[in-house]
């Protein structure tokens, strides 16, 4: 990301979530993907902090950011997106107005 992004992103941060939110979502990403295998497993931090709670964050940075912003984070969220589609199922019968928007909270991440 440019230094005009990361800008943007650390005032959407300090307006919306908190200092860091977006680099604790990749992070948590990285780290998910970094593990071997077609498909990814259950909890990766802790119980009750999802990978899908990260993907939430970054779609609300995504929200709040200028254009030019917005296009640079967005360009790393798709490659994110793709490699989790990639490693993960539908699971259409888990959506629920919590959900409605999300498809990554639709999503089964065990065989």
């Amino acid at each position: 990301m440019s230094a005009r992004t990361r800008a943007a992103v650390r005032r959407v941060e300090a307006e919306r979530l908190w200092p860091d939110a977006v680099a604790a979502a990749l992070s948590r990403f990285e780290r998910a993907f970094s593990h071997p295998g077609r498909y990814l497993e259950g909890p990766y931090d802790s119980p009750g902090i999802e990978i899908e709670d990260g993907r939430d964050d970054l779609e609300e940075v995504l929200r709040h950011l200028p254009a030019g912003a917005r296009a640079d984070l967005g360009r790393l969220v798709e490659r994110i997106d793709a490699e989790f589609e990639r490693r993960t199922l539908p699971n259409p019968g888990w959506v629920s107005e919590w959900t409605a928007g999300r498809w990554w909270w639709w999503r089964l991440r065990e065989r």
